[in-house]
């Protein structure tokens, strides 16, 4: 016989926490897809069923998750900037005395894969109005972020004059940096763009 207690314990419903893991790791997967498929083979390569394929997921699966190729795409881009603004972080997670290390690691961020990716949805959404107010928007945001983060890990104060446009130089200067990176290896440049940018930087902020 049933107590009472057993009466009033509320029904107990199926555990969906793998399920949903499972949801959150295929949504993942495509995501990841996306921007390695973007970065090798530019918008006009990367549909979502290459995009699909490369995760390991059928077609109907990607679309459940990202209804249109502009929803995979710029979550994707996303997603990747997000990672790489926490993996900035954790790189110097007290602040960083030496500012060389900082800018260094500031301009990591436009000669990877993302990047690339980024610039390839750049274009596109150049001739794309429906992409260009979407991508628009999500620069913007990438673009504020990354700029707290610099001023956090510089110990910039932007109440002082010049300092604000003292930072967004040096990002301006990562992209261009990034840019010339495309085509051929600029390491050895890139080097001693680096370390002039860190004294200009040290005069700067001071």
């Amino acid at each position: 016989m049933s107590t009472t207690a057993e009466h009033d314990r509320p029904a107990s419903r199926p555990d969906r926490s793998p399920k949903q893991d499972r949801s959150r790791a295929t949504r993942q997967r495509l995501l990841e897809a996306a921007v390695a498929c973007l970065a090798e083979h530019g918008w006009a390569g990367s549909t979502v069923a290459v995009v699909a394929e490369r995760a390991g997921v059928s077609r109907g699966a990607a679309q459940h998750h990202f209804p249109t190729r502009e929803d995979l795409f710029t979550a994707a881009v996303e997603y990747v900037a997000e990672e790489r603004s926490t993996a900035l972080r954790d790189l110097f997670p007290e602040g960083a005395a030496d500012r060389r290390a900082v800018v260094a690691a500031l301009v990591d961020l436009f000669t990877g894969p993302l990047f690339r990716a980024a610039l390839h949805l750049w274009v596109a959404a150049s001739n794309e109005e429906q992409l260009r107010a979407r991508v628009t928007e999500l620069e913007a945001r990438v673009g504020r972020e990354t700029h707290r983060i610099a001023v956090d890990l510089l110990g910039a104060d932007e109440s002082r004059p010049g300092v604000r446009e003292s930072v967004q130089g040096l990002l301006d200067m990562a992209r261009g940096l990034g840019l010339a990176n495309l085509l051929t290896d600029d390491t050895a440049r890139r080097a001693r763009v680096v370390t002039q940018w860190a004294a200009l930087l040290d005069d700067a902020l001071g």
